[in-house]
């Protein structure tokens, strides 16, 4: 295949795309792929999670502007192009009952219609693989719920005439997989090789919870490659800085032993218009040589 390789990651807020796929993303950047991060919301509902920041005035008056910032640096990091959809932050709910909402927000719009905006996007980048969430969201924020959902809608649509006709020109994409770099086989692995070296783990009491929610294991389909990139995610990620705290559980594992132990980021195969054999090892086979 001599056209242009081009994949496009559909993520809910800024950071996510770090700390989701980013190695893969970087690793591909290095190929010559064309790499599209397509950014829901703006994240202005997400709390300030590292401590060091929390209670900076500005900040908190001046989240959305902050964070998009850190999505510029974290976007030239990784060697990204980054395009924003829109989308208001929905926030986290908390409680028991949870609390409604707040109005106009990304995870109360019309999916159809939230849809339009994704597939505009698609049709102008024509991406051939496009990476999102399953159907939980990886974890159950509404807006990577709302994420999955109009990720699965767009990717019918875009190569669909009848749909959408003002959005451009038709663009089928050929693949859409689900990011599950959060998996319980990478952390079992983890977690046993730093007690075998007598390192204190991070992973326990994750492990502990996954037992408590007894949600079915996913289908791990593909593994790419990509030790050499872990240092450039790493630091997508710490370019975050309102989000993630560079001296917390993130980064708690030595890079010698995450190269060693686990050297790649997975991914679930959920849609495929080209043939492929699993596991796979390349979010483009079945597309290079086709």
């Amino acid at each position: 295949m001599t056209e242009q390789l081009r994949l496009m990651a559909v993520h809910a807020h800024p950071d996510d795309e770090s700390s989701k796929g980013a190695a893969t993303m970087a690793k591909y950047v290095s190929e010559g792929v064309d790499v599209l991060v397509a950014t829901c919301t703006g994240g202005e509902r997400g709390s300030i999670l590292n401590p060091k920041l929390q209670g900076d005035p500005y900040i908190e008056e001046h989240i959305h502007e902050v964070r998009a910032k850190e999505m510029d640096e974290a976007r030239e990091i990784l060697g990204v192009k980054q395009e924003w959809l829109g989308f208001v932050d929905s926030g986290l709910p908390e409680g028991d009952p949870l609390p409604p909402l707040p109005e106009g927000c990304f995870a109360l719009h019309d999916v159809d219609e939230a849809a339009g905006r994704l597939v505009k996007l698609i049709r102008s980048f024509k991406p051939q693989v496009i990476t999102t969430y399953d159907e939980n969201g990886g974890y159950p924020h509404p807006d990577h719920i709302m994420t999955h959902k109009i990720t699965i809608v767009a990717f019918d649509a875009a190569g669909d005439p009848e749909k959408y006709p003002e959005a451009g020109e038709v663009w089928q994409p050929q693949k859409l997989y689900y990011n599950q770099g959060f998996n319980r086989p990478r952390t079992v692995a983890l977690h046993e090789a730093l007690l075998s070296r007598g390192i204190e783990s991070p992973y326990g009491e994750w492990l502990e919870r996954w037992k408590e929610f007894a949600r079915a294991e996913r289908t791990l389909t593909t593994y790419v490659p990509c030790a050499d990139f872990f240092e450039i995610r790493d630091k997508a990620l710490i370019a975050h800085r309102t989000q993630i705290d560079p001296d917390g559980g993130w980064f708690r594992v030595p890079m010698d032993i995450q190269k060693e132990v686990w050297p790649t980021e997975e991914y679930e195969l959920a849609k495929s218009l080209v043939d492929t054999s699993l596991p796979e090892d390349d979010l483009f086979a079945g597309i290079r040589n086709n």
